[in-house]
């Protein structure tokens, strides 16, 4: 735990994929075949307490949906790739358009496509539902699966890490 702490440390970004880590990973669609996600609400406010600390976050995804834009508006998420099969190119080509290095982002991901980004990043994260592979090759697995708090596990772990958890937290009281 303490090699992950001191990667979470140095994240200035924090970089979500959509289904399986915001989402419980179910596709589901009418019969109009309009898509439906669920997001969880922790997870939300967890990223909201990332920009607090003054922490960016990106989403990257394989799909296109204006349920993620819609998503990712309202929580202030400053970087969005959609349709994006290739998540570590996607992620190289966000780190060329920021100032930001590998060693500064954590990476969240779910199934093997995350997998290159997952190993790239300073902080490569699996969801506790994640695909046991990924699981294998990440630097740290949270207790939770996507869509049931797993963000908002990594939020307060890099939080806590960075020693600005607890004063957010005071906030409320």
């Amino acid at each position: 735990m303490n090699n992950v702490k001191e990667r979470a440390k140095k994240i200035k970004l924090m970089v979500f994929d959509v289904d399986g880590v915001l989402t419980n990973g179910q596709l589901m669609f009418t019969e109009d075949g309009i898509e439906l996600k669920a997001f969880n609400s922790l997870d939300g406010h967890g990223i909201k307490m990332l920009h607090q600390a003054g922490i960016s976050t990106a989403i990257i995804t394989g799909r296109t949906s204006n349920i993620v834009i819609n998503r990712a508006k309202a929580l202030g998420i400053t970087y969005l790739y959609q349709g994006r099969e290739d998540k570590k190119q996607a992620l190289l080509e966000l780190l060329n358009e920021t100032s930001y290095s590998l060693e500064e982002v954590g990476y969240v991901g779910d199934d093997l496509p995350d997998l290159g980004a997952i190993r790239a990043a300073g902080l490569g994260i699996a969801v506790a539902n994640a695909h046991w592979f990924v699981k294998e090759n990440a630097h740290w697995k949270t207790s939770l699966p996507g869509g049931s708090g797993a963000a908002r596990e990594i939020c307060d772990l890099i939080l806590d890490a960075q020693n600005k958890l607890t004063p957010l937290l005071n906030a409320y009281l």
